[in-house]
């Protein structure tokens, strides 16, 4: 069964995730907004909004999920020698118009794009408001990678990532790992399956395990991320 939302309130709640359907996967419900009350309540729900050019506002809770604890986070033999070897300076919160643009770029074989004009507003948006963080991957002053996501409490909900030189998108997972361990965030949302993700330690849950965790990070105290200025990329294998 799929539930329409018709746009009012702004604060309308979302059907049980267990009406969820299971072809596609996840699909939820269609259409509301994007506005800030509606985003943070669903990510507090474990739902996010995907959709394409021409299609209303599809919201998703697919199962299984895709999640990385921190403590699992694979550094492979190669990404240490990205780390060690190539030059990179990361940041955090430097660049966040230039993350999610980087993010909204067509991919090898796919010219389309997820990211519309309506959700990169509806990010940034977040981001003025603390909500939205980005962490960027540079070489000398060129942008070559990055993710953003949604910080709330003790979970980060990884939204996308993109990467223009070898193993720059690994190279700010591993800077997200180690703010996670810091912070602490003790989950990392990676919404759904790739191998990419899969390489790096991020493994499959059932949705239910999902909601009970966010039930408790979520509503848990963390500090606020904070800004950080470009640093050597190889002082993350300290």
């Amino acid at each position: 069964m799929i539930f329409d939302l018709d746009g009012t309130p702004a604060d309308i709640g979302f059907p049980d995730t267990r009406f969820a359907e299971t072809e596609p996967n996840g699909l939820l419900a269609i259409g509301g907004d994007l506005g800030r009350t509606r985003l943070l309540n669903a990510y507090r729900l474990g739902i996010f909004p995907w959709f394409s050019r021409g299609q209303p506002i599809l919201w998703w809770s697919p199962t299984p999920r895709m999640v990385l604890f921190p403590d699992e986070f694979r550094a492979s033999r190669s990404l240490r020698k990205s780390l060690r070897n190539r030059g990179y300076r990361v940041s955090v919160d430097q660049a966040f118009e230039q993350v999610i643009l980087g993010c909204a770029g067509p991919r090898r074989g796919d010219p389309g794009t997820w990211l519309l004009p309506q959700m990169v507003a509806a990010y940034r948006a977040l981001h003025e408001d603390g909500h939205a963080h980005s962490i960027e991957v540079w070489r000398e002053e060129e942008l070559v990678g990055g993710l953003y996501g949604i910080a709330l409490g003790q979970t980060f909900f990884g939204e996308s990532m993109f990467s223009r030189r070898t193993d720059a998108s690994k190279v700010a997972l591993a800077l997200l790992v180690r703010l996670a361990r810091r912070q602490p965030y003790r989950l990392i949302d990676c919404q759904v399956y790739t191998e990419h993700l899969a390489s790096l330690g991020a493994r499959e849950i059932e949705r239910a395990a999902f909601e009970h965790m966010l039930r408790d990070h979520v509503a848990a105290p963390a500090a606020a991320l904070a800004p950080q200025p470009p640093f050597h990329a190889q002082d993350l294998l300290a």
